[in-house]
């Protein structure tokens, strides 16, 4: 089990701002696991007991619509923390998390974090600024539904999982989405997420290697209007 006072990972989150007697506390009470592609690492409306910091690997956050369909809100890979929220809320959570493909993650109890929310300031502030840069992402997510076309949006969706999680070695995108995922992560119906994969596809846009992507004119992408 790696100690998270010599962990890499923590560098990319708000646990950087902790000292090393804090980190070597939380390493002796956190614990690790292993969780497989498709696996649910909790459902929407489950109490949380602590936070899982993310080792390696990807997850999809999700909301149940009222129409019984599941939007996508956003990806996380490794780096980055699940549940912050929640915990500081002091709320159910508000968002199913499904590993996109396997993963490893570390779970830090709640009272140790709250304890250092309490204490250590520097923490307190890099959590309230991740926190604020998801609102942020969140104001963008709405205006891009409002004022950009699906062909846009599907662009720019692709754009952005190719520089936050990179590629395969054979070029294809490392995350594996269904047409479902990628119609909700724009905000489309699934059928005009495949329709515009197709044109992308024979624009030359994209390539497709089963069900991977791979971009293949990304200046091409951005320039989509």
């Amino acid at each position: 089990m790696s100690k998270c006072e010599q962990c890499i990972i923590r560098q990319f989150n708000s646990l950087k701002s902790l000292t090393k007697d804090e980190l070597v506390r939380i390493s002796a009470c956190k614990t690790s696991k292993i969780v497989k592609k498709g696996e649910v690492i909790f459902e929407e409306g489950e109490s949380l007991n602590g936070v899982f910091c993310i080792r390696d690997g990807i997850c999809k956050l999700t909301k149940l619509s009222a129409n019984g369909k599941d939007q996508v809100v956003k990806l996380l890979e490794k780096g980055q923390i699940l549940g912050q929220r929640s915990l500081i809320s002091d709320e159910r959570t508000n968002l199913r998390a499904t590993a996109l493909n396997d993963m490893e993650l570390c779970f830090i109890p709640k009272a140790e974090i709250m304890n250092d929310l309490q204490k250590n300031n520097n923490f307190t502030m890099d959590v309230l600024k991740e926190m604020a840069d998801d609102l942020k992402e969140a104001d963008d997510v709405i205006v891009n539904m409002a004022q950009k076309s699906v062909r846009q949006r599907l662009a720019e969706a692709l754009i952005n999982i190719n520089n936050n999680f990179g590629t395969n070695p054979d070029g294809t995108l490392s995350v594996l989405l269904s047409r479902e995922d990628f119609a909700s992560i724009v905000g489309t119906a699934t059928e005009s997420a495949i329709r515009v994969l197709s044109q992308f596809k024979k624009e030359g846009l994209i390539s497709t290697v089963g069900k991977h992507i791979k971009i293949e004119d990304l200046d091409g992408l951005k320039r989509i209007e």
